[in-house]
Parts: C-alpha cells; structure tokens; sequence
C-alpha cells in the first residue's frame, strides 16, 4: 500500500501521496525561513560588514546573479529569485531521505510538476520578450517545414528535465535500499558501512542533479531573448 494521506473534502475523499506531501512540507520550511530572514535582512545595520547567515546568503545570492550573467546575459537578473528558490528547494527536497523522510524529487510528481513550472515560464517570458508574433514566428524558423519539429522539441524540454530529475533521485534511493539489504542480510554491522555510498548517492547526487536542473532552466530561458 502507498504511503500517503487520505482526507475528505466536500464529500469526497482524496488521497496525497507522502512524497508530494514532503515537498509540501519542504516548501512552507523555506516559505517561513525566507519570512525570517527577510526581517532580519531589514533590521541589519549596512554599515557594518554582514555576519552568519545573512553573510552566507548575500554568498549565494551573488553566486547566482554570476551565474545567471554568464548563462542568460546581463540585464536579466529579476530572474536570480526564482533560481535562487529553485536550486534551494532542490538541494532539500533531493537531500531530505537523509532524515528518513519520502525523497520528493523520488516521485515524478514532483519533478514533472517542477518542469512544468519551468516549461510555462519558458514561453512566458519568450513571449514578453519577442512578441506573441515574435513567439509563434520562432516556431517557423528556419523554414515552415520545420513547426511540427520545433513544437515537439518545445515539448520535449519539460520531459526531458522531469525525467533526468525523477531518474536520477530514483535510481541512487533504490540502490541505497538494495545495498542496506545486502549488509543486512551479512550483518548488521556492516550497516554503517553504507555511509561511504550515501555521501555520493544522497548528498553528491543530490547537490549535482539540483545544479544541473537549474542551470538548464537558466539555459532554456536564456535561448528565449532576441540576439543583441
């Protein structure tokens, strides 16, 4: 039987898979650590040079304003928000089987539903950018022949970020379950043994596959801006 909730809702019962409920859970942490360091933000002195947290997050924060220069061009850094957002929610949700939690990032739920996210910010902002004209134009280019191609390479960017996510985080949690069977069935004390093989499944896996999910959001937006 899946893990998960059931709950009814005008007369009807539902069911909320336990993985889409931890990254529920993973985005109101990050909703309530952004509203407290916001007001800590405002009560800090700029006259002084930051310290601790707040230090570590201008860090970060310049890191992706760096990032997003490099891969989408200078000029668009209202943009280093939602990277920021995206890469932190991420690196958690790919890390939280750590705590013993579901893994979001483990179910295609989640990842299809974060590469949706991506695919309709895509279109959006190639329609500010170029125009609705501008925007269906693109799909004639170079020549008209080539609309059924360029719609199904449209549509297979999301695919293509959902699955390379959800294979990734599936794979490393199913082989870290295989091989704790494995020492157990030799000897518990082996167990901890796994540790070596989680630093690279869970937290380098983990860490890299956030990286790259971002930094090919960036990529996708970027090819989106008319050439200067």
């Amino acid at each position: 039987m899946e893990k998960g909730i059931y709950f009814t809702l005008a007369g009807k019962e539902y069911f909320l898979h336990d993985s889409v409920f931890q990254g529920m859970v993973i985005a109101l942490i990050l909703s309530i650590f952004a509203i407290v360091m916001n007001s800590k933000i405002k009560k800090a002195d700029y006259r002084k040079k930051s310290t601790g947290i707040i230090n570590l997050l201008e860090i970060y924060v310049e890191a992706f304003q760096s990032l997003v220069d490099q891969t989408m061009g200078k000029g668009h850094r209202e943009f280093v928000s939602y990277m920021c957002t995206l890469m932190l929610y991420l690196v958690f949700a790919n890390l939280w089987g750590l705590l013993g939690f579901s893994t979001p990032t483990s179910d295609y739920n989640v990842t299809v539903s974060l590469a949706i996210m991506t695919f309709v910010l895509v279109q959006a902002t190639s329609i500010v950018s170029n125009g609705i004209g501008g925007y269906l134009k693109g799909f004639l280019e170079p020549f008209p022949l080539f609309l059924p191609m360029n719609i199904i390479g449209e549509l297979a960017n999301p695919i293509s970020l959902s699955f390379r996510l959800f294979g990734n985080i599936l794979s490393g949690v199913i082989i870290m379950e295989l091989v704790h069977s494995a020492l157990q069935s030799i000897s518990v004390f082996l167990v901890p043994a796994s540790a070596i093989l989680h630093i690279y499944f869970d937290v380098f896996s983990g860490l890299l596959q956030a990286f790259i999910f971002t930094m090919l959001t960036m990529a996708f937006i970027g090819q989106t801006f008319p050439e200067e």
